[in-house]
């Protein structure tokens, strides 16, 4: 007799019953409808991250935007992955994959923050991901032994999360490679960053110029320096000849094709 059998029979005859049921068998006991919504909320939390993450793609611009929107892509990617790996557990459990946008972010435990600077979107992709990561902890703990298959998959997803925490973080801030601590946020995240006073830096740089500017004229004035008109130059229209200018003293005529110079007393 095979081990951990007791009776081959009887789980034969339990087996041939419910067949419409497929993987649901009564091993998995009477808490599947609770593992259903339980992968319900995190399906719903995928879905948003999904969301949030291709916002970050599209509006991450500038020099150090760019270089940041390919992670962005690769994540919403991968939590596509995500959300489809779910759906499907979802399915064999007998359930339905909730899709209603209505309640999206009532049963996602992820927020869609969409955040006005790169830094912004960084730091709440990262958060996002933290509490991801500590509320697939706990669902690994709940499914134990009771149902290893969903286990083993969020277990899955969880590395994965932990992997986007960590480049996220490596995106966001500055480590010193010679103490592995962190030396602050990259200056280069938050380029919009607005000054107190008179504006952001190219209001300044220009407020600066003109009144550099405005000075050299003061100063133009109060030596006596008339300042040069400019003279007009010359138009030349469409079939029209603009004669040379000639020396002082000099008078240049063209007659057949020759130039006669005759000196002026």
């Amino acid at each position: 007799m095979p081990h951990f059998v007791e009776d081959v029979e009887a789980i034969r005859q339990r087996a041939s019953q419910k067949l419409e049921d497929g993987a649901v068998t009564e091993s998995l006991g009477p808490d599947v409808e609770k593992t259903i919504e339980i992968l319900n909320e995190a399906l719903a939390t995928e879905i948003v991250c999904v969301l949030r993450y291709m916002h970050h793609y599209f509006m991450a611009t500038g020099v150090h935007g760019k270089s940041v929107s390919d992670e962005f892509k690769e994540h919403a990617d991968e939590e596509r992955e995500h959300a489809d790996m779910i759906a499907e557990r979802i399915q064999q459990l007998g359930g339905a994959p909730d899709y209603n946008p209505k309640t999206l972010l009532q049963r996602s435990v992820s927020h869609y923050v969409e955040g006005e600077t790169l830094a912004d979107m960084l730091k709440e992709d990262l958060i996002a991901e933290r509490v991801v990561i500590e509320v697939y902890q706990k669902m690994i703990e709940y499914f134990g032994m009771k149902d290893p298959t969903t286990r083993r998959m969020i277990e899955h997803i969880k590395e994965e999360e932990e992997e986007h925490a960590s480049d996220l973080s490596d995106l966001l801030y500055i480590v010193n490679p010679h103490t592995g601590k962190d030396e602050g946020e990259d200056p280069g995240t938050n380029p919009l960053k607005k000054q107190s006073g008179s504006g952001d830096v190219d209001q300044q740089r220009n407020q600066k110029t003109a009144e550099e500017k405005e000075k050299g004229k003061n100063a133009s004035k109060k030596e006596g320096k008339p300042e040069q008109p400019r003279s007009a130059e010359p138009f030349s229209g469409r079939g029209s000849v603009i004669e040379p200018a000639h020396n002082a003293g000099t008078t240049g005529r063209v007659t057949n094709g020759k130039n006669r110079k005759k000196n002026v007393a």
